[in-house]
């Protein structure tokens, strides 16, 4: 399923009067105040979504910084934001849909397939010179009945051996694969095996996906290719959901670690790798493309 909608699609419907979920996940590290930017100004009719309380639940060693919350909470959460069965989600964010890829996938994997990006964000948007709003906007409670599932995912113990039979990318910046910073998790390093795929190298610069062609040349050069098993990891699951849209526009399926890195690194019984290869001790794969800094994967 393609799953981009760019500005000008969504603005016909907007305009179209058609029936459209806009989510507003403005959440950055570092920047505890998404609320406030969306009061500040926001899509018309955008719903906030909170992704600390709404999109994880409380954070924990065993499970990581944004552990996926319960089936049933999610489901509140959606309804809250006015969601019924049938609807069409848009969701965005300010920061390259680093944030806003969190709610895709988990509304993909709980069985809405009607569920898109915003290709480029709030700057897109801004850049086509439509008009935002202020204040907050609190939908009629919606009605949607989810699932869960409905997309790949892996755990530790999959994520120790993935490498074997398939390839498991690092999404964080480079520095933190080569561990030579950790600003947040216990260990620096990356799980052994892992290719390094900063996030920031599916975007163009104006924060845009890359066309599929080009997203599809840059994770063959990665060692993905078709009948090949893929997975993606970051710091705690939110910007690996990123890098698997990457790859659904690139034409391959990809599992999701939830409890990535965060959740990896609090285990002592696990083993972290550290330097430019993926075992930690040789250079990167043929064709990486990965040459230092990336965006903070969380």
């Amino acid at each position: 399923m393609y799953p981009l909608m760019d500005v000008p699609e969504l603005h016909a419907r907007l305009v179209e009067n058609r029936r459209t979920v806009l989510l507003d996940v403005r959440w950055a590290l570092g920047d505890p105040d998404g609320y406030r930017h969306y009061l500040q100004g926001h899509l018309p009719g955008a719903v906030f979504v909170d992704l600390a309380t709404e999109l994880a639940a409380p954070a924990s060693p065993a499970r990581g910084r944004h552990p996926l919350p319960s089936a049933a909470d999610f489901q509140a959460s959606a309804r809250r934001w006015g969601i019924n069965d049938g609807d069409l989600v848009v969701a965005y964010d300010d920061s390259s849909n680093m944030a806003a890829a969190r709610v895709w996938w988990m509304l993909r994997n709980a069985g809405l397939s009607d569920v898109y990006l915003l290709d480029g964000g709030l700057a897109a948007w801004r850049a086509a010179g439509f008009d935002v709003e202020a204040g907050s906007v609190v939908p009629g409670a919606g009605s949607v009945t989810l699932a869960d599932g409905k997309m790949p995912v892996l755990d530790a113990a999959a994520a120790a051996g993935w490498a074997g039979s398939g390839v498991l990318l690092d999404a964080r910046a480079g520095e933190r694969y080569r561990g030579e910073v950790e600003p947040i998790d216990p260990r620096a390093g990356h799980i052994p095996g892992a290719v390094s795929a900063p996030t920031a190298g599916n975007l163009d610069s104006s924060g845009q996906f890359l066309p599929p062609d080009e997203l599809r040349r840059r994770f063959e050069a990665l060692g993905i290719s078709d009948g090949v098993p893929v997975a993606v990891y970051c710091g705690s699951g939110v910007t690996a959901a990123h890098e698997v849209a990457a790859l659904e526009l690139a034409g391959f399926r990809a599992a999701l670690y939830p409890g990535s890195f965060s959740e990896w690194s609090n285990n002592p019984g696990l083993p972290v790798a550290t330097g430019p290869g993926p075992g930690g001790s040789g250079g990167l794969p043929a064709g990486n493309p990965d040459t230092g800094k990336g965006s903070v994967a969380l």
